[in-house]
């Protein structure tokens, strides 16, 4: 079901359009999520892992961007990483408020373990669409997130 506002055209395709968008990626993203509950993982645990397995250590404020969360967020996400022994952080000492995150081995063999399924399930749920269109899909997206940011 698309948008019940009775409206200007151009704003209830653009509603439309959005709902589509939003529907799509949540249904997409619980399916291929679902089996975080196992390890019991968010998906923004997983990103920081899987971001640092990709990238290696890297501060709070630039995992933050990574995966796209507010560092606030992030704090709690990596404290409970951390609780859990899967992530560790160092304090620079020249600078105390400069935090690294790293993978401890037990978080490397998590996201070793986990990764390859993930992957699976994010190929599963795009082959609904060809080649050419899953380009065009990430085209589009890519487009979208490009846009312009919206004043208060």
């Amino acid at each position: 079901m698309g948008t019940h506002h009775k409206g200007p055209a151009a704003e209830m395709l653009a509603l439309d359009a959005f709902i589509k968008l939003r529907r799509s990626a949540d249904s997409i993203s619980r399916r291929v999520n679902a089996h975080l509950a196992g390890p019991r993982l968010t998906e923004s645990q997983f990103g920081v892992l899987e971001a640092l397995h990709h990238l290696g250590p890297l501060s709070q404020t630039i995992l933050a961007k990574k995966i796209l969360r507010s560092t606030g967020n992030l704090t709690l996400v990596i404290d409970n990483l951390e609780k859990r022994g899967l992530v560790s952080r160092t304090r620079e000492e020249a600078d105390r408020r400069y935090v690294t995150i790293a993978l401890t081995e037990s978080g490397e063999r998590m996201i070793r373990s986990l990764f390859p399924a993930h992957v699976k399930r994010i190929v599963s749920q795009l082959a609904a669409l060809s080649t050419e269109e899953q380009l065009e899909l990430a085209r589009l997206c890519k487009r979208l997130g490009l846009g312009p940011e919206i004043s208060s």
